[in-house]
């Protein structure tokens, strides 16, 4: 994969529930990751006394977060409206040179900041909340 622009690194928000996405208008740093608990099946038949790992176990999940500007009045408030009702509805992660997520996630935190000479600015973050799929770019 060649290098990528960072800032094609987009955070889509389901603006109706009907799968109508938008950008998540403002945020300049993105940031994805997708994890995997582990289960620990290491017993004293285990050779060499290497950790072994029982493959499919676990809980996947995945975590966003991005920081950013006010700069589209419609989805900072679908934002607040995620987290204010506790829903959980569609978001998209499109990963440049690699494909799109896509599946509901929680807002777990939404942070304002500002300076007296600088401009406001919010910081999101969102955890998984049930099955995600891929489709890789073609």
């Amino acid at each position: 994969m060649a290098a990528q622009n960072g800032k094609d690194l987009l955070v889509k928000i389901d603006m109706t529930g009907d799968g109508l996405f938008e950008t998540a208008a403002g945020l300049r740093a993105t940031r994805f990751s997708l994890n995997a608990e582990t289960v620990d099946v290491t017993s004293l038949e285990s050779i060499g006394g290497w950790r072994e790992l029982l493959g499919g176990a676990g809980v996947k999940m995945a975590a966003i977060s991005g920081s950013g500007v006010f700069k589209d009045a419609d989805t900072d408030e679908r934002a607040r409206q995620i987290f204010f009702d506790g829903e959980t509805p569609d978001f998209q992660v499109i990963v440049p040179g690699f494909g799109t997520i896509e599946g509901p996630f929680q807002i777990t935190s939404i942070e304002y900041a500002g300076s007296h000479n600088g401009e406001a600015t919010y910081d999101l973050s969102l955890a998984s909340a049930g099955a995600l799929n891929f489709v890789a770019l073609i």
